[in-house]
């Protein structure tokens, strides 16, 4: 058992990654050998996307430090410049044991150069994962950065060693955030329909984020989904996209939803609330990582529009069309037809306990700062 108290840095840019970490975050507060330092930045503190800050402070968690990294120009080679400027600063000050960073953000893809930079262990939350676009190329290069990997299942596992990354530094513990999804403090369905005003029970949830890799067609592509909503004749809970580059031109097209009593439109839901919503829709449609990984979970339908998360893992409740209207409206009516199981590929619900359980060896601690690349042939 360790003797001195490390203090751990959690990094969190969106309302998503922080719903991933904030498991490990409270297995962290809870342990008196560990104290958790949270770093928030990105869309949290974006009053259009719903200044989600406000959810983590709800957490009650002591040391929380504030950064604002967009910019005017909201490019990502900017914000992540402007992100490591801030998080290089913040591990001065605060001097951390471990850096932990989630996923394929560029405020991940920050925190793993300020920490490698700066000989400080970078531990890494679900790498090894492919999807595509920009996303696959950030989240690879935060795994090379990094000197620990916590991965959702063993597929992620084997390509991090594919990679050349040292099997020793790899620890499959799930997905941290299905540990929420099935505990018992998700709030009953008529409490968030009430909170949110949402005045039905029968919905689908509707996710569209931009692809940066193709800004040249996300306008149509976003018109063309919103038509394919409006003619469904359905009920929708729509969530606004991430900030990426052309998040802008998918809430133009969102307008044409305002006043319509069929949709209610939303910034941003609390992660505990958007789970109760996500296992009492019809189905999920959009192209949100939601619906290629919690929503099976729970055995909901999810509509798979476009490239986005085309190389994410498949399940039978998964349809996946093209960004077109006709199409859309044609895998709408299918959606309706299936029946689909849930699955248990990406842990049990005990994620926490087990990067507690890691972090309470000296194996992890011992690691070698110096990476060092294996070769597989």
């Amino acid at each position: 058992m360790l003797n001195l108290k490390r203090k751990i840095v959690f990094l969190s840019g969106t309302r998503a990654d922080f719903g991933k970490i904030k498991a490990l975050i409270q297995g962290v507060e809870n342990h008196t050998n560990f104290e958790p330092f949270i770093f928030v930045t990105g869309m949290h503190l974006m009053p259009e996307y719903g200044y989600t800050l406000i959810e983590v402070e709800r957490c009650g968690f002591e040391h929380v430090t504030t950064f604002e990294n967009h910019t005017d120009e909201a490019t990502m080679d900017l914000t992540l410049a402007k992100t490591i400027n801030g998080f290089s600063k913040y591990i001065k000050d605060i001097n951390p044991d471990l850096i932990v960073v989630h996923g394929d953000r560029v405020e991940a893809l920050a925190g793993a150069i300020v920490g490698s930079l700066n000989n400080v262990l970078v531990a890494h939350i679900e790498g090894g994962e492919i999807s595509g676009t920009i996303d696959e190329l950030i989240r690879h290069s935060v795994s090379k950065l990094s000197h620990i990997h916590y991965t959702s299942n063993d597929k992620a596992k084997k390509r991090l060693i594919q990679m050349g990354e040292l099997e020793n530094s790899i620890f499959t513990i799930g997905s941290p955030d299905v540990d929420i999804m099935f505990s018992d403090y998700l709030p009953k369905l008529e409490e968030v329909l009430n909170y949110y005003e949402i005045p039905f029970k029968s919905y689908g949830l509707a996710m569209f984020h931009p692809v940066t890799t193709e800004i040249d067609t996300l306008e149509a592509e976003a018109s063309q989904f919103v038509k394919g909503l409006l003619d469904s004749g359905l009920n929708y809970v729509v969530i606004y996209p991430n900030n990426d580059l052309g998040s802008k031109l998918i809430l133009k097209a969102y307008l044409k939803l305002n006043k319509n009593q069929r949709f209610r439109i939303f910034p941003s839901v609390r992660f505990e609330y958007f789970l109760t919503l996500l296992k009492n829709s019809q189905f999920i449609i959009g192209n949100s990582s939601a619906g290629v990984r919690e929503a099976p979970y729970y055995g909901i339908p999810t509509i798979n529009i476009g490239s986005r998360q085309r190389n994410r893992v498949s399940a039978d409740s998964i349809l996946n069309c093209n960004p077109s209207h006709k199409d859309i409206l044609k895998t709408i009516k299918k959606v309706k037809a299936l029946d689909p199981k849930k699955v248990e590929s990406f842990g049990a619900g005990n994620s926490r306990e087990m990067f507690i359980k890691s972090l309470e060896t000296d194996a992890i601690w011992s690691l070698n700062h110096q990476k060092q690349f294996k070769d597989v042939f």
